[in-house]
């Protein structure tokens, strides 16, 4: 028995090396697209181990408190990150395809960074990796956590209940790809077409947080 679990210990300490090396790492200038979510030449990676107030969520427990957290995360990840350029190594693929990615810059871990500031939160569904920094974040009350906050993840599954479209984001624009001419076509919600649209990210379809967005990815707006 202790035979195999010696022999187990030694072909792990042999390929461990070789794995991390088969890893997908990208490089290059970031695109922020919200707080926890980037690109890199236009492969959109979603940041490992956080997750970030999605754009449109308040934070505040009491109405008087209550404050844009979603659109000021994104805001200050944007202002920090911008066009600087990262290193991002691939951890896994999530349900939509995307990258999910430990991305460094300047050496610096950018979710442990996010975390430690209040900034996102430790998504402890996938990893405990920044617990201690989500840990010390709320003891010195920083950013979401001065006047507490509903889970991104409790806040997702509220908008997926009450029947809110949208998106791996929080965002509700669907990207559609016409099927005869493939015209890239954008549809708001409220829209004729919106309802019976479905995104396919195989082919290319997307999701967007803004028209602003859209239009500057190639998309026009639907006329209906």
């Amino acid at each position: 028995m202790w035979i195999r679990a010696v022999l187990g210990a030694a072909l792990v300490s042999m390929f461990a090396p070789m794995m991390a090396l088969s890893a997908p790492v990208v490089e290059g200038a970031l695109r922020v697209v919200d707080a926890d979510t980037v690109e890199i030449d236009g492969q959109r990676i979603r940041l490992f181990g956080i997750d970030a107030p999605e754009h449109a969520q308040s934070c505040g427990l009491e109405a008087a408190t209550q404050w844009q957290c979603g659109a000021w995360a994104s805001s200050e990840v944007r202002a920090r990150y911008e066009g600087r350029r990262a290193r991002c190594r691939g951890e896994d693929r999530d349900r939509y395809g995307r990258m999910v990615a430990r991305c460094f810059v300047d050496g610096q871990d950018m979710g442990r960074a996010l975390v430690r500031d209040g900034v996102a939160l430790a998504y402890r569904r996938y990893s405990r990796d920044y617990v201690a920094e989500e840990q010390l974040a709320a003891a010195h009350r920083r950013g979401v956590h001065a006047v507490g906050y509903q889970a991104p993840s409790e806040y997702r599954a509220g908008r997926r209940s009450s029947g809110a479209a949208q998106g791996p984001d929080g965002c509700a624009i669907k990207g559609n790809l016409s099927r005869n001419s493939g015209r890239r076509i954008y549809h708001m919600p409220g829209q004729e077409h919106y309802a019976r649209t479905r995104i396919d990210t195989a082919r290319g379809e997307r999701w967007f947080c803004s028209e602003a967005e859209a239009r500057a990815a190639g998309w026009r707006r639907s006329k209906r």
